[in-house]
């Protein structure tokens, strides 16, 4: 590869710390750059989408690999793009992932549109995915770690952005990763992963949308019966699948835990059941974004992955009306609109898709799921 200018996003830890000195090894010019993006207090301190000491610890390490750093403040656009649609998806009974909103909206839009207006050549950042030129252009391939692939999180990235996009990392293992910083004397080599919504700091999504959004109160219902079994706080506040959390005032006569099977958002209403009645083998996604050429109306054979850490599973694809419908060969348990469907051939990313509705097992699998 010939030598390139490059900004290298550091969040402030391991990974892209490693990231940022294998770019130098390669002999790119390289810059650093940190990300400031959502504005919350936590006890008196600023928080963005890293806290602040992040940002102590990604200058220390550009001071200690002797290249340029600077902060770049997105707040403003994270705020629009990503916590606004965090909010409004979950008001709508939706489960939107933010990572992947940051990933398509900031990192590899916004971020990136600024660096080649700059006249830098390419982002790299420290996510575990590969990049290989297949006969129709570059490819967003699986990292050989299974248990640190990010690829899913990646689905959202087009053609044009993979073709400005480095991923230094996607060829080893954390494992590897780690050592290898030990090795450089990076005081990031034992810093622990951050795995909480960045500006959602304790964890709580409940508690933090019922701040945003106000109570909005309702009745938990038995998906059987329709006895009313509980209360909740906001159809915002649960999510497809959930079961802890739910203080349920009535007890299953059978002992047998209950699950969030649906929200009906119109009545304000949560509605429990079975695990079972949580399968579905058919999903029509919305707004497709393809990381190559789209797929046509004739189904292909692909594995799709609905989580980030996820188990893929078999499946037929094709696009109807502009929309991605995907019938499952094996049910996936506890899927909700606004999650995102990524589809693959092998370890290469075709493209990704909103959850718009599914069909439960046993269901007529139609156009028009319910």
């Amino acid at each position: 590869m010939s030598a390139m200018r490059v900004i290298s996003a550091m969040s402030g830890g391991v990974d892209s710390s490693v990231a940022t000195a294998r770019m130098i090894d390669e002999g790119h010019e390289v810059v650093g750059i940190h990300l400031a993006l959502s504005r919350t207090d936590s006890n008196g301190k600023s928080r963005g989408c890293c806290t602040l000491d992040d940002a102590r610890d990604a200058r220390r390490v550009a001071d200690k690999l002797g290249i340029p750093f600077y902060v770049w403040d997105f707040s403003t656009e994270f705020a629009e793009s990503v916590m606004d649609n965090f909010h409004a998806e979950y008001e709508q009974g939706r489960t939107p992932n933010p990572c992947l909103r940051c990933n398509e909206k900031i990192k590899f839009s916004a971020v990136l549109d600024r660096a080649l207006a700059l006249g830098f050549d390419a982002v790299a950042t420290g996510h575990y995915a590969q990049i290989e030129h297949g006969p129709d252009g570059v490819e967003l391939h699986r990292a050989i770690d299974p248990l640190k692939d990010q690829s899913y999180v990646l689905g959202v990235l087009t053609q044009v952005q993979l073709a400005h996009s480095l991923f230094p990392l996607g060829g080893d293992t954390k494992v590897q990763i780690r050592e290898e910083a030990l090795e450089r004397g990076l005081i990031t080599a034992k810093k622990p992963d951050s795995h909480d919504i960045c500006f959602i700091p304790d964890g709580d999504t409940a508690g933090y949308l019922v701040r945003k959004l106000g109570e909005q109160p309702g009745d938990i219902t038995d998906a059987s019966t329709g006895e009313v079994l509980g209360r909740h706080s906001g159809t915002f506040t649960v999510t497809i699948g959930q079961r802890r959390g739910l203080n349920l005032t009535v007890p299953a006569e059978d002992g047998a835990p209950r699950y969030v099977v649906d929200i009906d958002r119109a009545s304000g209403t949560v509605i429990v059941g079975a695990p079972e009645l949580l399968d579905v083998d058919f999903i029509r996604a919305i707004n497709p974004i393809w990381a190559g050429a789209p797929l046509g109306e004739v189904a292909v054979d692909v594995s799709t992955q609905v989580r980030a850490h996820a188990e893929p599973v078999p499946a037929s694809a094709y696009v109807h009306d502009g929309e991605l419908i995907i019938e499952l060969h094996e049910p996936i348990r506890g899927l909700a609109p606004g999650q995102a469907a990524v589809i693959y051939s092998g370890t290469k990313v075709l493209g990704s898709a909103t959850v718009a509705s599914t069909n439960r097992v046993g269901q007529n699998n139609s156009l028009h799921g319910s």
